[in-house]
């Protein structure tokens, strides 16, 4: 299987014997950052630095100021971390080395749009803003989504785009210092703690003929259950029955539509802007109730649009069914099986090969191992024995 490497442009840039060395491992394709969220991040094998931080949410190339010129939102240049062009310096290195490169885009995960803009943040029931967290459904934000998914997929020397956080992102993440685990949350809760109650939000939950004024008192009504640690049902079945079934289908009947069409919108504007051949790739989650990186879809819908999915699998390969059984007739989809392969992140490169080969049972067609600049000296020398066997 087709296997691709995720990794920073800080990974390679400085470092002479970063592209080699990541050609080494096995691999034919990175994927490498183009636009990227706030991070602080181990570089265990540079010559001139073992940790970076990024300190905001930046695109690693320099925007067209054509483009962006007198608009709000816009992205924001990267600092000393990943200056001037960063992603195509990179990119040189590892085509240099016989790797074909694909950009990695995040989109609605910035905390510094949010804490410069907080109006375009998520709001949940309780009037709490999330600023790492966009809300898809303002026409700014979405527009300003869709032309970063362009900009930044389609980089010089790329060769396909994999789409990160292209959907609604919610109350899970992983914050500085976090402390919000200490009343357990379930997808029901989760849900309930991720809706949004901005403006367009509220007019969005009125259109599917719900009333508005009163659902955000509702959901703090729904989750009151939950502060008292009562357990709920889990999953879907859990949201039905802490806010009501017909409620509970309003609510994401409307959030469904909007990342629908923003996933639709994006690739469409990717599309677009490159040239053929070029392949493009969603973080997905086939439950699409579901928040975060891993943006919840619909199967089938987003396989008619995309090129295919990159899926979480370290927990095991499960969600890859869901896009197998809704794979289009007659049309090859790609179905990545993402797999972390750094130890100290709660991965595990000495099972890959068993781990590759059980994804493959399942309708897998490509690897991604996350991620070949964080990893161990002893992580990637799991991954080269494993990629060697399965070779």
């Amino acid at each position: 299987m087709k296997t691709s490497a995720f990794l920073y442009p800080w990974d390679v840039n400085g470092d002479p014997e970063a592209a080699a060395r990541t050609a080494g491992l096995g691999v034919r394709q990175v994927t490498l950052a183009s636009a990227y969220h706030s991070t602080r991040a181990l570089t265990p094998r540079h010559p001139r630095h073992r940790v970076v931080t990024a300190s905001h949410a930046a695109v690693l190339y320099p925007a067209d100021d054509a483009r962006w010129q007198g608009r709000t939102p816009r992205p924001y240049a990267a600092g000393d971390w990943a200056p001037g062009d960063a992603f195509g310096t990179a990119a040189a290195e590892l085509a240099g080395a016989g790797l074909e490169v694909h950009t990695w885009v995040v989109l609605a995960h910035n905390s510094r749009m949010g804490a410069d803009h907080p109006s375009t943040s998520v709001v949940n029931a309780y009037g709490d803003r999330y600023p790492w967290a966009p809300c898809i459904a303002q026409p700014a934000t979405r527009a300003y989504l869709v032309d970063l998914a362009a900009e930044a997929a389609v980089r010089p020397g790329a060769h396909g785009t994999e789409l990160e956080s292209l959907g609604w992102y919610g109350l899970a993440h992983l914050h500085a210092h976090d402390k919000i685990g200490g009343v357990a949350l379930d997808d029901a809760g989760q849900y309930l703690m991720s809706l949004c109650f901005c403006p367009a939000c509220l007019d969005g939950y009125a259109g599917q003929g719900l009333d508005a004024r009163r659902l955000p008192t509702a959901v703090r009504e729904a989750l009151d259950a939950v502060w008292r640690g009562a357990p709920s049902d889990g999953g879907w079945a859990g949201v039905e029955k802490l806010l009501g079934a017909q409620t509970a289908a309003g609510t994401r009947a409307w959030r469904d539509a909007v990342a629908g069409e923003l996933q639709e919108a994006a690739v469409a504007a990717v599309r677009a802007a490159a040239p053929d051949g070029f392949q493009v790739l969603l973080h997905a989650d086939p439950v699409s109730y579901h928040c975060g990186a891993n943006a919840g879809v619909d199967p089938a819908r987003i396989l008619s649009v995309a090129d295919g999915v990159v899926v979480p699998c370290t927990g095991g390969a499960g969600l890859l069914t869901p896009f197998a059984e809704a794979r289009p007739a007659g049309r090859e989809s790609v179905l990545a099986a993402n797999f972390t392969v750094v130890s100290g992140m709660g991965g595990h490169p000495g099972t890959l090969a068993a781990d590759a080969e059980r994804a493959a049972a399942l309708g897998a067609t490509e690897l991604r191992l996350y991620h070949a600049g964080l990893a161990s000296d002893a992580d990637l020398a799991a991954v080269r024995e494993a990629l060697a066997g399965l070779s």
